[in-house]
């Protein structure tokens, strides 16, 4: 099911069938301010499973996800005042930090590992999706079969429309991955150059 939304003033009605769609357990393809993600309820298993599956991802993988903004961030993972106030700048915006994870990330998306990945997205579709949630959405990205990032949802229909069940139409996007930042143990390490700018910590 492809739906259109006003990327500039998403319309809460079907901001609100999506996140019905979300809360039943379903994958929803979404657009972000970097690329089009892939996403389910942090806390939904199975749904999780199938992002798995449809991604073909190692399950040693972990999977990040998308918060609303730093106080959620904040119940999700370890975050000292250092990090804090590197994001508090840098935030919403094209980057993923890589955190301690908190006892309240589930530990399918944890595999050995006790750090994730977290995103707080300049998009104004996705913003309105995690805040009407009001629970973190697991983001990976939406790929062809070749490895090369989707930016047009008519494409994204074609490849994924059978195997989840929401793709918002979010418009074509540039679709480049956002920058990844560590922040653990009180440091700061460029993990990928992408989208967002870096050149502070270099």
């Amino acid at each position: 099911m492809l739906v259109a939304i006003n990327n500039q003033n998403p319309q809460m009605r079907l901001i609100c069938k999506a996140v019905d769609v979300l809360r039943g357990g379903g994958i929803v393809i979404y657009p972000t301010d970097t690329v089009y993600g892939m996403g389910c309820d942090l806390f939904n298993k199975k749904g999780i499973e199938r992002i798995y599956e449809i991604k073909r991802r190692d399950r040693k993988q972990t999977l990040s996800f998308i918060c609303s903004d730093l106080k959620d961030i904040s119940r999700y993972a370890q975050v000292s005042d250092g990090a804090y106030k590197i994001m508090k700048r840098l935030l919403p915006g094209p980057f993923t930090f890589i955190l301690n994870a908190s006892r309240s990330v589930p530990k399918i998306i944890l595999p050995k590992r006790q750090t994730t990945g977290i995103r707080v997205p300049d998009n104004r579709i996705c913003q309105a999706l995690v805040g009407e949630m009001g629970s973190p959405i697991i983001s990976t990205s939406v790929k062809d079969g070749d490895g090369e990032l989707l930016s047009d949802p008519r494409i994204i229909e074609e490849l994924y429309g059978k195997r989840v069940d929401m793709i918002i139409d979010g418009g074509i996007i540039a679709a480049t991955p956002s920058s990844v930042i560590s922040l653990l143990d009180e440091g700061v390490e460029v993990i990928r150059i992408g989208k967002g700018d870096v050149s502070a910590f270099l």
